[in-house]
């Protein structure tokens, strides 16, 4: 193989990373002050306009919420999402589990996968037994993590044949933090590393004081420029110009979505869809995260705001509004433009930085669905 070859190649997977790559966290209903179970996407990929929606299952389905591609008129692919048993599902690209020679054409078939999982998985038990039953190949790499009304929760890293489950309960303090590797993966293979280490960094205080809650992870932990390498902050107001590199929030990144469950109920009994549509928020960022504001969502018919659904176009309101910001932190278009931030328009001197403008609304956004939920 020839020097241009092999750089051909290595510019072609950079490129599939920087379309299929994301951070993400399952938080235990004890390391949260609200006593709830927390599943946390920031979604990064190439394809910049999202939507949520609501989808009616048919005769022996459950209904479902979740997060979609704009393009999918038929909702065929969840990227994220919660059902009216209480089982939530979100996934993160894995690049050190595959072990085959399955083509190209015949993979990436998460978002499928998670649509099938929320329209009949009803614990995280469930849905080991889901893909105990799928036909092999199953088209996949990934980490899919999950959990449900009982304070179940499990991350499973899983290829084309099998998977290896990581439970919440073994994790310390109870949480468990994945990009886009897969810790049983093979060593050193993958990426996301320091994004994983930025999000420990970021987390740690609030895990040791079981204090981790859905603000903390889509308007800080979305929202800052933590570098861990560097051992800095790059939102400090001491460079405008930063190279878009390694960090949470990133030029690819279209959603921050928490999904916040109910207060782990008894084993023997069974959540009604009322129960759950009550109790779930799946509280929503659509967009790049720094720019987004926050929309609750609720698994129920009526639980999604009309600025999240699609138009006729597939875009949402929502998603094209916060494009447009994006535009604005990204504002060099020649070249490797996109590459730098311009972090005067997220943070500045006069207070006017979009962090600093929605990050107080977006507080009040929690604060009052909160205080309607009794909390």
């Amino acid at each position: 193989m020839t020097k241009r070859v092999r750089l051909l190649i290595c510019c072609v997977m950079l490129g599939i990373v920087e379309a299929l790559a994301c951070t993400s966290a399952i938080i235990g209903a004890d390391a949260t002050p609200y006593g709830r179970p927390l599943l946390w996407k920031n979604r990064d990929t190439s394809t910049i306009d999202n939507k949520v929606e609501f989808v009616k299952g048919n005769a022996g389905e459950l209904s479902y919420v979740g997060l979609f591609n704009a393009d999918d008129r038929k909702l065929e692919q969840a990227w994220m999402g919660m059902n009216e048993a209480g089982f939530a599902i979100m996934n993160t690209a894995s690049y050190n589990i595959k072990d085959d020679k399955v083509p190209a054409k015949d993979m990436d078939k998460e978002g499928y996968l998670m649509a099938k999982a929320l329209k009949c998985c009803h614990t995280v038990d469930d849905f080991a037994r889901f893909l105990d039953r799928l036909p092999r190949p199953m088209g996949v790499e990934a980490n899919f993590g999950v959990i449900d009304a009982y304070g179940d929760g499990a991350f499973f890293e899983t290829n084309n044949d099998s998977y290896k489950r990581f439970d919440l309960k073994d994790a310390e303090g109870s949480v468990l933090i994945r990009t886009n590797y897969s810790h049983s993966g093979r060593p050193d293979e993958g990426f996301g590393f320091v994004r994983e280490a930025n999000a420990c960094h970021m987390l740690e205080p609030y895990v040791r004081d079981r204090s981790v809650t859905p603000e903390l992870l889509t308007e800080t932990v979305s929202r800052r420029f933590w570098h861990d390498l560097k051992k800095r902050d790059y939102a400090d107001g001491h460079e405008r110009w930063v190279v878009d590199q390694d960090f949470i929030p990133r030029y690819k990144s279209t959603a921050s979505v928490v999904i916040e469950g109910c207060r782990p109920i008894d084993r023997d009994s069974i959540p009604s869809a009322d129960f759950v549509g009550s109790q779930y928020i799946m509280w929503t960022g659509l967009g790049y995260p720094p720019c987004s504001e926050i929309v609750p969502v609720w698994c129920r018919p009526d639980g999604v705001d009309n600025e999240l659904r699609g138009g006729a176009n597939g875009h949402s309101v929502m998603g094209d509004r916060v494009k447009a910001r994006r535009d604005e932190v990204f504002p060099i278009k020649k070249g490797n433009g996109e590459k730098y931030i311009d972090m005067e328009k997220l943070y500045n001197a006069d207070g006017t930085g979009y962090v600093q403008v929605l990050v107080p609304k977006n507080m009040e956004t929690y604060r009052r669905f909160r205080e309607k939920r009794g909390e």
